[in-house]
């Protein structure tokens, strides 16, 4: 079973939280995550190359074959990226074929403050995916970390505070709940495919 981690993050933040998830996901038996990152918003198209992040640019296929989606975006004035929502832009064919209609999905963030806007960002993202007929998966409350946690972390998916300088490494409660949200995805994913 794979689940394909996309994200974009420009200082760190999100791609450290994309690693984590991966080691929720790989932590349940059968299961493998992919990890790829949006090619940067630009009047060239881009190729699939390595980046400087080391992960590959993400391509309409490797959500075709993927049988889980978790998606992370750094916040931006309560929004999604700008390359994030552009690379979901483009997955028009996705959806006219119902490539991932019936898939498990989540979504997680990063933003600068506490106020920043976390929650309405992973909404954002969690609009194209519903359009798409995927089945949204968030993090309950059962998960501890979410009810202790002072700092990131919502039912909306896993969220860190990153602080202004981006200073403010990833907490405990923050790793536990992207660790879970891997997990519980990969969960549903597994029985799904039976």
């Amino acid at each position: 079973m794979k689940t394909l981690i996309v994200y974009d993050s420009r200082l760190g933040s999100v791609q450290k939280m994309a690693r984590l998830i991966a080691r929720g996901v790989e932590s349940v038996d059968g299961c493998d995550a992919l990890i790829r990152c949006v090619p940067e918003v630009s009047s060239q198209a881009p190729q699939r190359q390595q980046t400087d992040t080391g992960d590959l640019l993400v391509e309409l296929s490797d959500l075709e074959a993927c049988d889980a989606l978790i998606l992370g975006s750094p916040t931006r004035f309560g929004n999604m990226s700008a390359s994030m929502k552009f690379f979901l832009d483009s997955t028009s064919s996705l959806w006219m074929s119902g490539a991932l209609s019936g898939k498990p999905a989540a979504v997680f963030t990063s933003s600068s403050s506490m106020h920043g806007g976390q929650e309405s960002t992973l909404l954002s993202m969690l609009n194209p995916l519903l359009h798409h007929g995927m089945l949204i998966c968030g993090l309950p409350f059962t998960e501890h970390a979410l009810s202790k946690t002072t700092t990131g972390g919502t039912p909306y998916g896993a969220s860190h505070v990153s602080g202004s300088s981006n200073n403010k490494p990833i907490s405990d409660d923050e790793k536990a709940l992207c660790i879970a949200l891997g997990k519980r995805i990969a969960g549903f994913g597994l029985a799904l495919k039976g």
